[in-house]
């Protein structure tokens, strides 16, 4: 009987976290006009970064690459999950683009909305990333913009870093961002 019953709940979690999943991809892009619509975000998204973060210009002129997710939708009740889709731009220009998603369990309640940059200051740290097979981001990321505001600059403790996160933009009733335990996936449009 315990084990119809560990099946039980094992089928209902997932069952969950797929239909969780499902509902906050709704509004993020899925099943639209592709890159180009990718590509349209992610250009507003750079240039609010910058205009509400100028020390991000920096930070991009010191990068070997940037992941611009311009939009991560979060929603969470006990189960929860998030996912985005964006674009990696080396030069300027975009040269791939990713998925991102995350799940999670415990306490929690909510929903929320934000975009995130990540910079790749090393060509070891953007290799890693593109010839991963489905990179996380690990607790060893340094944030220079953090959910609550602020400018950055890259001082000391982010010239070190092999990547950076940037998040900003957040909305909805969910507090607080992180990006630890997300998965970035290569996508085709």
């Amino acid at each position: 009987m315990s084990t119809l019953k560990t099946l039980t709940s094992r089928r209902g979690f997932i069952l969950g976290t797929g239909a969780l999943a499902t509902t906050a991809a709704c509004g993020n892009g899925v099943g639209s006009n592709g890159s180009s619509r990718i590509d349209a975000r992610v250009s507003q998204t750079v240039q609010h970064m910058y205009s509400q973060f100028p020390g991000t210009r920096d930070l991009a002129r010191k990068s070997v690459g940037m992941l611009v997710m311009p939009l991560i939708t979060e929603a969470g009740f006990g189960i929860g999950g998030s996912f985005g889709r964006g674009a990696l731009q080396i030069d300027g220009g975009t040269v791939d683009y990713y998925s991102a998603a995350s799940g999670s369990f415990g306490l929690q309640i909510g929903a929320k909305q934000f975009a995130h940059v990540l910079f790749f200051m090393t060509n070891e740290a953007l290799y890693d990333f593109r010839n991963s097979h489905g990179w996380a981001a690990g607790a060893d990321l340094e944030y220079a913009v953090s959910d609550q505001g602020g400018d950055v600059s890259a001082d000391t403790t982010t010239a070190l870093s092999p990547v950076i996160a940037a998040i900003f933009g957040q909305a909805g009733l969910h507090i607080g961002a992180t990006l630890e335990g997300t998965k970035y996936t290569r996508i085709i449009p």
